[in-house]
């Protein structure tokens, strides 16, 4: 298939050609939705944790005797009945994240990439970068190509686009390594450059 290249101004700029397999694949959303809360699983930090009663400082030695006081009975004051006593059922650290192949991910990468370019939110541009690290600079490039909200996707991540997005609410900017489903799908529009769209080819082909 054949993906538009457009410069800045919304003018046309060329076609690039795509392999359909990557770029015109059928949607699959079960895979799609089990690969994002597999993603949104693995991104929990997992670290939350209670004492329970044997964790609990004190209360090595009982209270009262067993019998004779007209009190119940108390082994702990560290029991969770207790104020300062343990949590009955104390939360551990755990590990959150789903087991996802990676030819399944790859396939679902496939379907969402697919699924941009038909709903038009697919946007190819031939470079896109800035001399210096400044926010209007970025935002006038951005107003060219009439985007307000999008998720900017290049090859090689340079510092002054970096510095240049990060005050700009709803948009963002990352490199074709760190690409994931849940900030593709999370955007109204994906702007990508040629470079990077070559790069996402020979990576999900």
């Amino acid at each position: 298939m054949k993906l538009k290249i457009e410069k800045s101004g919304k003018k046309q700029a060329g076609t690039m050609s795509v392999a359909d397999s990557v770029f015109a694949a059928e949607f699959n959303e079960p895979l799609v939705h089990q690969v994002l809360v597999s993603y949104m699983a693995g991104s929990r930090s997992g670290t939350k944790a209670q004492k329970s009663r044997s964790e609990v400082r004190g209360g090595g030695r009982k209270p009262w005797r067993q019998k004779g006081t007209g009190r119940a009975r108390v082994g702990t004051i560290r029991s969770p009945l207790w104020r300062g006593g343990g949590v009955t059922f104390a939360t551990k650290p755990r590990d959150y994240s789903k087991k996802i192949n990676k030819k399944m991910f790859r396939g679902a990468m496939r379907s969402i990439f697919s699924e941009l370019v038909r709903q038009k939110r697919f946007i190819c541009v031939d470079e896109f970068d800035v001399a210096e690290s400044k926010t209007k600079l970025v935002k006038d490039k951005l107003d060219k190509l009439g985007l307000k909200e999008a998720l900017i996707i290049t090859e090689g991540l340079s510092e002054n686009l970096y510095l240049g997005v990060r005050n700009i609410p709803k948009v963002d900017v990352m490199d074709t390594n760190e690409i994931d489903p849940y900030s593709l799908i999370g955007f109204e529009k994906v702007l990508i450059t040629q470079t990077a769209v070559e790069k996402v080819e020979e990576w999900l082909s």
